[in-house]
């Protein structure tokens, strides 16, 4: 998934907050949560003996953690995102980088989900970002450009239509028991409405983490010891992360094919 997909920001102004992840790390933690959801549904099924319809409990139970742990990484994705639209020199150019990325991670993701080079049952979330940015940037459109109740109607209506599409259209929708890309552009509400507020914004998306199986909320607390600093210099970095996403579903899937 991706910031793998924030930008990067222009500059490391303003005080740390206090000790922990910078956002390289944050990075890195989400891309290894995307490692073992990838390989608790590509290699290690096999390695355990596992297929659909196996009374095996035990390698049952090992792919379910495995997927379960793995959605830590839904908050810390949803924050990159926020933190790269804030950062940007141009939503827009931001925008077709996700919405190129998630066109190329579509297939691999559904060789890594479904088995099959297209499954029109899931859609990879990065589509969820694309979706979040789109209703981020119009409800910042109405801040600005309006006043009363109409910039109220058009921040609600374009909320309700980015959470219909990603319903719609299946966005992140994993085993059939959690829709990612609905909680992924909760949570990218929550953390660009409500960021002027550090506490309330971590336990309101703690609280709708918890919803979600629990697991969120532990990506949440994660999110609420990191530092406000980059961690990197290069800016080829952001495009090494841009790039883990799909190539870590190819080569999961490719031996399994």
């Amino acid at each position: 998934m991706s910031s793998e997909f924030a930008d990067d920001q222009e500059v490391n102004s303003g005080k740390t907050r206090r000790k922990g992840m910078t956002e390289f790390r944050v990075k890195i933690v989400g891309w290894l949560f995307v490692l073992l959801a990838t390989i608790g549904t590509t290699v290690l099924p096999q390695m355990l003996g596992y297929h659909a319809g196996s009374d095996n409990m035990v390698a049952m139970t090992i792919l379910v953690v495995c997927e379960v742990a793995s959605w830590t990484a839904i908050p810390l994705y949803a924050w990159l995102l926020v933190q790269g639209y804030r950062h940007t020199h141009n939503a827009l150019q931001y925008g077709i980088r996700l919405l190129v990325l998630a066109l190329i991670s579509e297939v691999p993701y559904d060789m890594a989900t479904s088995g099959k080079v297209w499954d029109m049952g899931s859609q990879n979330p990065v589509f969820a970002l694309v979706v979040a940015l789109i209703v981020l940037a119009t409800i910042d459109w109405a801040r600005e450009h309006l006043q009363g109740v109409s910039r109220w109607v058009v921040s609600v209506l374009v909320t309700i239509a980015g959470l219909a599409w990603v319903l719609i259209l299946h966005i992140g929708l994993r085993q059939g028991m959690l829709n990612m890309g609905l909680l992924l552009v909760g949570m990218a509400l929550i953390f660009h409405l409500m960021d002027a507020h550090e506490n309330t914004m971590m336990m309101t998306a703690g609280v709708l983490g918890a919803v979600f199986f629990i697991m969120p909320a532990v990506g949440v607390a994660m999110l609420h010891t990191r530092q406000d600093e980059l961690g990197y210099t290069r800016p080829w970095v952001k495009w090494v992360f841009y790039a883990l996403y799909p190539l870590t579903l190819l080569v999961c899937a490719l031996p399994v094919m």
